[in-house]
């Protein structure tokens, strides 16, 4: 596969893995660490080299799956991991804290349950309005010079956040999320960080697995899935938004592909340094998924997917800790 950077330094596999829904959240997550070795491992043969995870997801299970997973293959993959929704400085608690001493305490336990002794690329997951980034960041760099994170990373943070945290030290990429389900981060994200040489994660590439197709009604979803609450997938926004996943559909069948290979392709399209992750437990759909770095849109294709209508409904529930 071939790979790109995401800001100075870090080379990666155009297309990541992400984790996240082999440990929390999705249908059928925790429930077959077997399968999701066997995904991990399949990624490696495909030339994957980036994969995502964060102490939350499990929380902390999808650490030490990816760190079992990867032993004796560290110096083959690019591990990102994510901090600052579990507050270690007050009994493990879940919340935001970007305070110095959760960051190093967070770091510690990341990396006891990756294996490791750094991780490549170190997210705050969600910004915390009561400590000012520029001491997040600082902390983080103290890490960097003492080479337990290689490369530092925001998720879901607001423009002016990203410009004050830069200041302060590298900011290496950028993870939002960002899709034919999600364009938002077109607006003012991506000019931002082009101009400051920051790279990009896509994450949810996939629409959360609306965009393949697959998903029609919340009926097929676990009781335990966050996607039942999500508004995108409510009751009348779900049905509206089908027609989204119909207009990709018509394009895949254009190039014999399926509509989540046309989803990535798209992504892929919008330039260098985007590393979209989408994520899976099950190989067949890591092979499908990794199969849409060889497809190429035409720009008839791409200016029919550019004028897909948004969609109904809000990306979370409730949007008060993104974009801040």
């Amino acid at each position: 596969m071939r790979t790109t950077t995401l800001g100075p330094g870090l080379d990666v596999s155009q297309l990541g893995l992400g984790c996240m829904g082999m440990s929390a959240f999705y249908t059928g997550s925790g429930q077959d660490d077997a399968g999701a070795t066997r995904t991990l491992h399949r990624a490696l043969e495909l030339g994957v080299t980036f994969f995502d995870t964060a102490e939350m997801y499990g929380p902390y299970a999808n650490e030490e799956l990816l760190g079992r997973a990867l032993k004796g293959r560290r110096d083959d993959v690019v591990i990102a991991t994510k901090f600052g929704t579990i507050r270690h400085t007050a009994g493990d608690a879940m919340g935001l804290d970007g305070s110095a001493e959760n960051v190093r305490l967070s770091l510690e336990g990341s990396l006891r349950r990756l294996g490791t002794d750094h991780v490549d690329l170190y997210y705050q997951h969600r910004m915390d309005p009561a400590v000012p980034v520029e001491d997040t960041m600082g902390a983080l760099a103290d890490l960097v010079q003492e080479g337990k994170i290689r490369h530092i990373g925001l998720s879901e943070a607001a423009p002016g956040t990203i410009r004050r945290a830069h200041a302060v030290h590298a900011v290496t990429a950028l993870q939002t999320e960002y899709s034919l389900w999600s364009r938002d981060p077109e607006e003012e994200l991506l000019p931002l960080v082009r101009e400051l040489g920051i790279g990009f994660v896509p994450y949810s590439p996939l629409g959360r697995g609306f965009l393949t197709g697959t998903i029609r009604s919340v009926d097929q979803l676990d009781a335990s899935d966050f996607r039942r609450n999500n508004p995108r997938f409510a009751g009348e926004n779900l049905q509206t938004n089908i027609r989204i996943v119909e207009q990709v559909d018509d394009v895949a069948g254009q190039l014999g592909a399926t509509p989540g290979q046309v989803a990535l392709a798209w992504l892929l399209a919008q330039g260098e340094g985007i590393t979209p992750i989408p994520g899976t437990k099950q190989v067949r759909y890591l092979e499908e998924n990794v199969g849409a770095a060889e497809l190429v849109l035409t720009s008839t294709q791409l200016e029919q997917l550019d004028a897909v209508a948004a969609p109904v409904g809000e990306r979370y529930e409730d949007m008060s800790g993104v974009n801040r």
